[in-house]
C-alpha cells in the first residue's frame, strides 16, 4: 500500500483538534525486579547512565526526554512497548543489533507504514520488555 492510500484508509480527515497542546514526552520509566541486571543490559548498549539516584534509579537522556529504570518488585515491564526514533535506517539497525548482541532478541528489520513510512527494528530485552527502534524513511 502506498502512503497516500494508507493515509486515506486510516487517518481522520479532517484531523480532530487536539484537546491539549503537548510539547513533548518527558520520558518513559520502567520498573525492574532484576534491577542490577537491567541497568547492566541498558548500560551495555546506551553507555553509563547520566542520572543515578540512590540504589534504585538510573536514567539515560533520549533527546529531550529520559529513559528511567527503577527498582521494582512486580517483575519486569509487560504489555508495554518503548519506542526510540533515530535519524537514519542504518542507525536504527545498528541500535537494534547492539540491543540483540547485548542479550535481546528481535526479527529482521523491515519497512512499515506506521503513521509515516519508517524502518521498523523491534527488540525484546532479556526481561521481556518490547523495544521498537524506528527511523523515518525518506
Amino acid at each position: 500500500m502506498n502512503y497516500e492510500d494508507y493515509r486515506d484508509a486510516y487517518f481522520a480527515d479532517p484531523m480532530p483538534e487536539s484537546r491539549y497542546h503537548f510539547k513533548d514526552s518527558f520520558g518513559v520509566t520502567l520498573y525492574f525486579e532484576e534491577f542490577d541486571s537491567a541497568v547492566s543490559y541498558y548500560s551495555n548498549v546506551l553507555g553509563p547512565p547520566a542520572y543515578s539516584e540512590g540504589e534504585d534509579t538510573r536514567g539515560w537522556p533520549i533527546e529531550s526526554s529520559w529513559l528511567t529504570l527503577l527498582k521494582g518488585s512486580a517483575g519486569s515491564p509487560r504489555n508495554v512497548e518503548v519506542s526510540f526514533m533515530v535519524d537514519t535506517a542504518d542507525e536504527a539497525e545498528r541500535l537494534q543489533r547492539d540491543f540483540i548482541e547485548a542479550g535481546g532478541e528481535g526479527p529482521k528489520p523491515s519497512d512499515q507504514l506506521m503513521y509515516q513510512p519508517i524502518r521498523f527494528c523491534a527488540v525484546k530485552d532479556p526481561f521481556g520488555t518490547e523495544l521498537l527502534i524506528i527511523s523515518p524513511l525518506r
